[in-house]
């Protein structure tokens, strides 16, 4: 009981300076979740537009910036429905927000371009 006494009073101090040090250097662990590794490496990549995606951006009144910067930045992506072992590209589904979504996305990420295929509005 002696030696976790001793353990405790070292390890909850050491604990609580190493928090404050990796929160004031701005460090997460969020990247390595499997939603926001894909979420990364699409936005590292080149986008192209399928015809069908452009028309249903016109009809949203929704530009690329607004793909980009708020439905894949801020999307989840929904693996149940997507196939991401398929070769060579594999595609997914994201839905944006995550918590009532109102925009579905499809797009296949390749080796050095990401095509977004469709766009739903859900709402």
């Amino acid at each position: 009981m002696k030696k976790l006494k001793f353990y405790a009073i070292g390890f909850v101090p050491g604990l609580l300076i190493v928090f404050f040090i990796l929160n004031k250097k701005g460090a997460s662990c969020s990247g390595y979740l499997p939603n926001s590794r894909v979420i990364a490496e699409s936005l590292s990549k080149e986008f192209k537009y399928s015809k069908e995606a452009k028309n249903a951006m016109a009809a949203y009144k929704i530009d690329e910036k607004f793909i980009k910067d708020s439905i894949i930045t801020k999307g989840k992506v929904d693996f149940d429905r997507s196939h991401a072992q398929k070769k060579p590209c594999p595609d997914y589904l994201l839905t944006y927000p995550e918590k009532n979504p109102s925009y579905e996305i499809t797009y296949e990420k390749c080796e050095e371009t990401v095509t977004v295929n469709s766009l739903k509005k859900l709402k």
